[in-house]
């Protein structure tokens, strides 16, 4: 079964310009003009992945991507920008993002990054790689790299694809301290220090979904003045006692 794409922009000609090109690539598109009609749209039927221009009439993308995040929903989205301002990637990808591109942008780039987040958020029809580490195990939280589940106890618990790479790849290395810059580049594959505060936000909510009480975290931990780490088996027994 194709692939479900919703994209919601509200200039027509880069609407159809996208549809066309998926459309002739297998994928199944929808379109809506605003994020309203899109919010309904999401409500109503399933997606495998989200188009989300920012510049839109009365509800704009980062209202939509706040609010799809608000709601657990963990649809990937890619973000799609003709502002030259950085604070506004930034901002999307804080909300919960996993990519963007700036307008005016390569079609086969596009379909690329589509099929990586698709392959991500294992989509039919797309072989999961295997991993090194097919099981984690920190306590009760449970890293099913293989099938990328993620379940405290006998609760599963819903990540983004972003969400989900950050917590393997620091889960794969416990005990091993990451600055911000580092997992921007190992994660995400972004260069840029302007990003780094993404890392902040995505380790924020990571701790809201996993951590038994988020304010005092035991599975990922700060480690002030440099990034974060993984807890290892000494820091869950401390914690315990």
């Amino acid at each position: 079964m194709p692939e479900r794409i919703l994209i919601i922009e509200d200039t027509a000609e880069i609407a159809r310009m996208i549809m066309t090109y998926l459309e002739e690539s297998g994928f199944h598109v929808h379109h809506v003009r605003d994020g309203v009609e899109g919010l309904a749209s999401l409500q109503s039927d399933s997606y495998d992945l989200l188009l989300l221009d920012l510049t839109l009439p009365g509800m704009d993308g980062l209202a939509v991507c706040r609010h799809l995040r608000s709601q657990d929903n963990t649809i990937p989205i890619i973000m799609l920008t003709c502002r030259g301002s950085e604070q506004d990637i930034v901002l999307g990808l804080e909300l919960g993002a996993d990519d963007y591109l700036t307008k005016p942008f390569s079609l086969p780039e596009l379909k690329a990054r589509m099929r990586s987040l698709l392959r991500r958020a294992d989509a039919p029809g797309f072989q999961q790689p295997l991993s090194p580490l097919p099981l984690i195990r920190a306590g009760d939280l449970c890293i099913n790299h293989e099938k990328r589940q993620v379940y405290r106890g006998d609760v599963k618990i819903s990540l983004t694809a972003k969400e989900f790479d950050l917590l393997a790849y620091l889960a794969s290395h416990p005990g091993r301290v990451f600055t911000r810059e580092q997992l921007l580049s190992e994660v995400w594959g972004y260069t840029d220090s302007c990003y780094e505060h993404t890392v902040n936000s995505h380790i924020n909510r990571l701790r809201t979904k996993i951590e038994p009480d988020p304010a005092h975290p035991v599975f990922i931990l700060t480690v002030w003045g440099v990034g974060y780490r993984f807890c290892e088996a000494t820091d869950l027994n401390v914690a315990a006692d």
